[in-house]
């Protein structure tokens, strides 16, 4: 019979009150404690933790603290990544964000939900599904990136957007729920916030 922690990467419904599921978000948190008290000059020591904490991370990473996790270790991290101040990770489920990927403060990211009937939630159950950012990506502040979500390379998501479905590549999407805007075109390169020039 599976462990709750192995229902996970199923996909199926597990009870997260699981002792050994508390235990690995006991350690998240008090990793992620430790990142958010250091003194902002030992920015070095943050990313220590954090290499020990997360899943996988390339040599340039920086998140702003605070930081909040449920996990680590399903998070890996691409090259040239950077999050501002308050990014929030549910990570119960694979989390996968590749290479020159921006993150404006508050960004919650969720792999994790529960069931749509009361009696069925109020048992304590939850699923997990991943979440994918590909790379080249930027996402505005308070956006919130809802389980099962990929966004595609190339991409900018606007401020306070809600992900509910994948965003292709090489677009502006934004809204509640997230859509296409428009195509990132090369005559972009030409402008840097909406009619001004570079």
């Amino acid at each position: 019979m599976a462990t709750e922690k192995e229902k996970i990467p199923a996909q199926l419904p597990y009870y997260a009150l699981d002792e050994e599921l508390s235990q690995e978000r006991l350690a998240a948190q008090k990793a992620c404690f430790r990142i958010n008290s250091i003194s902002p000059e030992l920015a070095e020591e943050c990313n220590e933790i954090l290499k020990e904490l997360l899943g996988s991370t390339k040599e340039n990473f920086y998140i702003e603290p605070p930081f909040h996790c449920d996990y680590g270790h399903n998070i890996s991290l691409g090259d040239n990544f950077y999050s501002n101040y308050n990014p929030i990770i549910l990570d119960c489920a694979e989390v996968s964000i590749g290479d020159n990927v921006m993150l404006v403060p508050n960004v919650s990211i969720f792999t994790a939900g529960h069931p749509v009937h009361a009696k069925k939630r109020n048992e304590g159950l939850e699923y997990s599904i991943p979440v994918t950012i590909g790379n080249n990506i930027w996402i505005g502040g308070n956006t919130v990136i809802n389980p099962g979500i990929n966004i595609r390379d190339n991409t900018v998501i606007g401020s306070g957007s809600v992900l509910t479905r994948d965003i292709p590549s090489n677009v502006i999407a934004a809204g509640n729920p997230c859509k296409v805007i428009k195509e990132i075109t090369g005559n972009d390169k030409n402008y840097y916030f909406k009619k001004r020039r570079f």
